[in-house]
């Protein structure tokens, strides 16, 4: 998979991608991550990349000419799957939607900032507008990282254990059951019985049923869907 990302800030969303999991899947080849900074793409020599509003308002808007002459750049050398603009008004990221987009092979994320980009970029060249929440960042970076964060770590051979992705939470629309690890007893806190009993039938029985009760309890929302 190539991911090119499109930030005003490239330093800000950087780290991410140099840490754990998402710096092995790069190294292992499995992902390729380009950061490109939208002020390459300004068109006078002070790198102007924002303007005012038209009808006024306060916050400036990210102009549409850097975008656009970004954009075309990156797609004359790239066939997209998705150009995906990351904004709160979008749908809503889901485990679903990370399992879809894990199976393509080139994305482009654009991030926003300031009050927003002209609505004709959104028009022309966005695919699928996407949020993390509803709430307002500073700027679309962070949620980009968490997009690629939930997309990559999907990709087969990303995760050591690739398993251990399909028992996450909201894979099968329910939240995961409770773990443990050593010791067994921690000041009279014990680890369930069943799960020291080597019994592979009654341990799987048990995490489901502890599924069902920990979604029931935090988030019986995913059960009426269903």
């Amino acid at each position: 998979m190539h991911i090119d990302i499109i930030t005003v800030l490239p330093e800000l969303i950087q780290s991410p991608f140099e840490h754990s999991i998402l710096k092995r899947a790069q190294q292992k080849g499995l992902v390729s991550v380009n950061l490109i900074n939208l002020r390459d793409y300004a068109t006078n020599k002070h790198k102007n990349i924002d303007d005012y509003c038209y009808g006024g308002g306060a916050g400036m808007v990210m102009m549409i000419e850097p975008i656009a002459n970004c954009i075309d750049d990156l797609k004359s050398k790239t066939v997209y799957d998705e150009i995906i603009y990351m904004t709160p008004d979008g749908d809503t990221l889901n485990q679903k939607m990370a399992n879809t987009y894990s199976t393509l092979n080139n994305i482009l994320v654009l991030c926003g900032h300031y009050k927003g980009i002209d609505e004709r970029i959104r028009e022309i060249y966005i695919t699928k507008e996407i949020s993390i929440g509803d709430y307002v960042l500073s700027g679309g970076e962070l949620a980009a990282a968490v997009f690629c964060d939930s997309v990559i770590r999907l990709i087969p051979g990303v995760l050591n254990d690739e398993t251990s992705a399909l028992s996450d939470s909201f894979q099968d629309d329910l939240l995961s059951p409770p773990v443990y690890t050593r010791p067994a007893d921690f000041k009279g806190y014990k680890v369930p019985d069943v799960l020291l009993s080597g019994h592979a039938g009654e341990i799987e029985k048990w995490r489901f049923e502890q599924a069902i009760n920990r979604t029931k309890s935090k988030r019986p929302d995913l059960l009426k869907e269903n």
